[in-house]
């Protein structure tokens, strides 16, 4: 199967506008370019957008035609490429399947909520057969999938979509889990049951036995205008776990976490091979910054990245304001999708649709994670030490930054002397001139 290249036709006059959200018409800024570039410039462009695995371009792999037929049948999306690492001697390659599910809200927000959660699990259960007909091993979905994200409204109606572990979207999901031999991680809103009913952002990781492997718990919050989701659930109390699945180890950066490359650093610290972030951001706050934060966190921790955002606007009942300064308004903004991966050795595949549901699949050697590590030797030359110190000392009420004083100089024919060891007045070491350098009495 070759996989959908998110192009539209060329907008004519009497033509449908453009779809909301799209480049132009285009899905992408990938299909933009491949669009209007000679493909000499394209390969170039794409060089230096997407850099090279193993001193190569990405290369799309086929898909079965039954991952065709549900792509066209349900409107989504759908990509596959391949990350390959050098051929090793006493290592076998351990390439692993890995998918990621973007898509929009099915029904209005309006709807019985009942309603809307049975219908995204509808909507997304062709793109995960899609995944298993695939042969995908490890999916995630993304940020509070079973959900419109309604954290911007502040309105506590919506903690009915909350739920315990073991809830209503993991039985789902389990039955597919076993299905299709897959991992899948589940972020979900969670209802602590047995902490006096608490919520969290959480996500669920589901073993390809339908089991719970465990759980994590979003460990950043934001406080950033329409994103002020501390009214609904706090930080995460689970530190920054790696879970050790079948097909490798991974772990799960929530949303706001990418914004922090500590968080980023203690999944890799921990061991992960792959770390997903499933997300809900927006293009006026964030795209800038989305190509770029997980690609880093790929690189500097040597293991692969899962970057996953929803799509669509998302309009709520209810207008809000945030206090920002902004009139009230009745939706995020859009959210613009553009899931994709990233490697450990800079390389990273094209985006999905910024505004279509989409599944992207990705072949990927985990051996490329020790080999980056050998090649640039990052936790060898980290100098973590240096660092525990400063930030122990940063954490101490009497924290003084570690600044370079500025001393008074004096001058003798166009020289200048300063005192080393203290801030005096120059005149107090005029007897030492002569000295090469002036020093304290």
């Amino acid at each position: 199967m070759a996989t959908s290249n998110g192009k539209q036709p060329p907008q004519g006059e009497g033509e449908e506008a453009a779809p909301a959200g799209s480049i132009g018409g285009y899905e992408s800024l990938h299909r933009l370019l491949e669009s209007n570039l000679s493909p000499e410039l394209f390969k170039e462009a794409s060089r230096l957008l997407l850099g090279l695995n193993c001193g190569r371009a990405l290369e799309a792999i086929s898909l079965p035609e039954a991952t065709s037929a549900l792509a066209k049948a349900h409107n989504f999306d759908v990509q596959a490429f391949r990350f390959d690492a050098d051929k090793e001697y006493l290592r076998q390659p351990r390439v692993v399947r890995v998918g990621l599910i973007q898509n929009s809200i099915a029904t209005p927000t309006t709807s019985h909520f009942a309603e809307q959660k049975k219908a995204i699990m509808e909507k997304i259960k062709p793109m995960i057969d899609a995944a298993g007909d695939s042969g995908v091993n490890i999916l995630c979905l993304q940020e509070a999938w079973t959900m419109p994200f309604a954290f911007c409204t502040r309105e506590k109606r919506w903690c009915e979509f909350a739920e315990p572990v073991d809830g209503e979207s993991t039985q789902f999901l389990q039955q597919l889990a076993k299905k299709y031999n897959m991992v899948i991680v589940s972020p979900i809103l969670e209802r602590d049951v047995n902490h006096g009913e608490i919520i969290w952002n959480t996500a669920v990781v589901i073993g390809n036995h339908g089991n719970i492997i465990g759980i994590h718990r979003k460990n950043h919050i934001p406080r950033v205008g329409d994103f002020n989701e501390s009214t609904y659930y706090m930080e995460g109390n689970t530190g920054h776990p790696v879970f050790e699945t079948a097909y490798g180890k991974i772990g799960v950066n929530i949303c706001y976490g990418r914004h922090h490359p500590l968080n980023w650093l203690a999944f890799g610290i921990n061991g992960a091979e792959i770390v997903f972030n499933p997300s809900a951001t927006v293009g006026e706050l964030s795209e800038p910054m989305w190509p770029i934060e997980a690609r880093n966190a790929a690189i500097a921790n040597s293991y692969f990245v899962g970057s996953i955002n929803r799509v669509g606007t998302e309009v709520f009942p209810n207008p809000f304001t945030s206090g920002d300064g902004k009139p009230q308004h009745a939706d995020f903004g859009h959210f613009y999708g553009s899931s994709h991966f990233s490697a450990p050795d800079a390389s990273c595949t094209p985006s999905l649709s910024r505004y279509r549901d989409g599944l992207m699949i990705s072949d990927m050697d985990l051996n490329l994670c020790r080999q980056i590590k050998d090649k640039w030797g990052f936790r060898m030359t980290a100098r973590y030490d240096t660092y525990s110190s400063l930030l122990a000392k940063y954490l101490q009420p009497d924290f003084k930054p570690q600044n370079s004083e500025v001393y008074p100089k004096v001058s003798i024919k166009g020289l200048s002397y300063y005192c080393d060891l203290c801030n005096a007045s120059p005149s107090i070491h005029i007897t030492s001139l002569f000295k090469k350098s002036i020093t304290c009495k």
